[in-house]
């Protein structure tokens, strides 16, 4: 099966596997599963580390994120037309002004695919055809 992981979910892969819970565990340890990353999710940990918000002590430049990604067997998944469009037509629930999280959102439900976050307010978006997968730790 395929998944989206939003991108709390892929730094506690990296750093902090203790705050994914049994189920995300084991939907990325399966290797039968495709685990995509939205480009936009590099975007917000770049972003993230520039602003010195986020600490990996493993990754010096920006390539060694696309290094982490490829060792995990994880899959890039970019931005497309498409995805904006869909992003056009997501109403925001109240509070949540998070743009990243918007368009990955998107991006799942444009693409079909589950995904995977730790965000209290993804679940609030199901109901726009978001399938979501709530890691509860």
């Amino acid at each position: 099966m395929r998944y989206l992981i939003d991108t709390n979910i892929f730094l506690f892969v990296i750093q902090e596997r203790d705050k994914l819970s049994k189920d995300v565990k084991y939907i990325i340890g399966d290797y039968e599963n495709k685990i995509y990353i939205s480009s936009e999710s590099i975007k917000e940990i770049v972003l993230l580390l520039r602003a010195k918000k986020i600490k990996v002590a493993k990754w010096k430049t920006t390539k060694d994120i696309f290094t982490a990604i490829d060792e995990l067997g994880f899959t890039v998944d970019y931005i497309k037309k498409e995805h904006i469009l869909t992003l056009g037509k997501i109403e925001p629930i109240s509070g949540h002004k998070d743009p990243f999280d918007h368009i990955i959102m998107a991006h799942a439900i444009t693409n079909k695919i589950p995904l995977i976050s730790s965000d209290t307010y993804m679940p609030n978006y199901v109901s726009q055809g978001l399938k979501f997968i709530w890691n509860q730790f």
